[in-house]
């Protein structure tokens, strides 16, 4: 008896991946001319844009290695698609690099003019600096894409492994302490990169609202490509309601729990009523900046939250994929709102540098997620769990 190969739409990804590099490099070119004209701007617009992009890939990770602790059907058949998504982590390091010009433009405490005029700059100086600021990004995709590449090397050994369940008790036993790591790396990432664009500021739940919206970005992401793969083979005989369900159901969790960690955050804050803490919430109240902060509100939550109740809509990959993609958007508007204050507090601003740079980095992301996408099987032929995962008849749900 043959078994199945599982070969990725080679035609239809490479068309799509042509599609993306050329919408990225059209926005590339216009961030080039931002970059000449308004270097400032494009600092700006560009550290928010990569943060977006890096969240995506790095919630699809995290949703891998909860798939490979817990082991469910809804993860094993989407295996393949947040593993390519772990294998484009290193590229955002050279994302990265037109910021290096600007740091002294994003960051106060990279200012040494500001630092030596400023005391809690000065105190904060050990930790916050350039050198080590730079140091302990490279030691976060260290962590990031190490993990992803040797839990991805195991995945492929598997598929030609004699013993297929003692390479997922490996993978199981390595997404244990990758996980830690990862909460660990993207929490301190989260004050590295954006609280501390707010130096006199800080709180202790940030890293964490980061790490839920990364998490919503993941799974909404992982949801859209699985609408792109549903119609094609082989995956048009494989995905089924239940998985589509699971993925609603998940989608929802970790929107739950960015809301948790968002309103937790105001809440404390905002009840606290300290000087030093609450001007971070009123420069975001005021000036426009509060309509963005009601639209979080309305549309990061509250009408999602509603969307997602309906257990019609979460088995339905297309109706699923729209409140996905809506939630995507909405994870750059979070980000923006995070971020653009810092620069412009109490009035709201807009450059279509903004939009410019989310779109070049998406856009030749996705030009190289689909390269990787393609150079594997869809579904990990030998896995012990396989068979079950994508086995038409469905269990009676209760």
């Amino acid at each position: 008896m043959n078994t199945p190969d599982y070969a990725p739409p080679a035609a239809d990804l490479d068309a799509f991946s042509k599609k993306a590099f050329i919408v990225g490099a059209f926005a590339l070119a216009a961030c080039a001319a931002g970059y000449v004209t308004t270097p400032d701007r494009f600092y700006r617009s560009w550290l928010t844009g990569w943060v977006w992009v890096l969240g995506i890939a790095l919630g699809a990770h995290a949703v891998y290695l909860v798939h490979l602790l817990s082991r469910g059907a809804w993860g094993l058949v989407i295996r393949r698609v947040v593993e390519a998504a772990g294998r484009t982590i290193p590229v955002f390091a050279l994302f990265f690099l037109p910021i290096l010009p600007g740091l002294t433009v994003l960051y106060p405490w990279a200012n040494a003019g500001r630092v030596a005029q400023d005391e809690i700059l000065h105190h904060q100086a050990p930790y916050l600096n350039v050198p080590f600021f730079l140091a302990r990004l490279a030691l976060y995709f260290l962590i990031w894409a190490g993990f992803a590449f040797a839990l991805s090397k195991l995945s492929r050994a598997q598929d030609g492994s004699a013993d297929p369940a003692a390479v997922e008790r490996k993978m199981q036993m390595l997404a244990g302490p990758g996980l830690v790591l990862h909460i660990l790396a993207v929490t301190f990432f989260a004050v590295d990169v954006f609280m501390s664009l707010n130096p006199h500021w800080f709180s202790t739940i940030y890293g964490l609202y980061l790490l839920g919206g990364q998490g919503v970005s993941g799974m909404a992401f992982v949801i859209l490509i699985a609408l792109l793969l549903s119609t094609r083979k082989p995956m048009d005989a494989v995905l089924q309601a239940r998985h589509v369900h699971d993925w609603g159901k998940l989608l929802l969790a970790f929107m739950m729990l960015w809301s948790y960690f968002a309103f937790s955050q105001f809440l404390i804050v905002w009840s606290g009523d300290l000087p030093e803490e609450i001007g971070f919430f009123k420069d975001r109240f005021v000036g426009g900046w509060g309509a963005v902060a009601m639209g979080l509100v309305l549309f990061h939550f509250a009408v999602p939250f509603l969307l997602l109740l309906s257990r019609d809509l979460k088995r339905d990959v297309r109706k699923l994929s729209l409140v996905a993609a809506f939630l995507l958007a909405m994870r750059w508007i979070d980000l923006w709102w995070l971020s653009a204050p810092a620069f412009s507090p109490k009035k709201l601003t807009f450059h279509w540098l903004d939009l410019a740079a989310p779109v070049a980095m998406g856009g030749v992301y996705l030009w190289l997620y689909a390269g990787q996408l393609a150079k594997r099987p869809l579904l990990p032929l030998h896995d012990p769990h396989l068979p079950e995962a994508i086995a038409a008849a469905e269990a009676p749900h209760g």
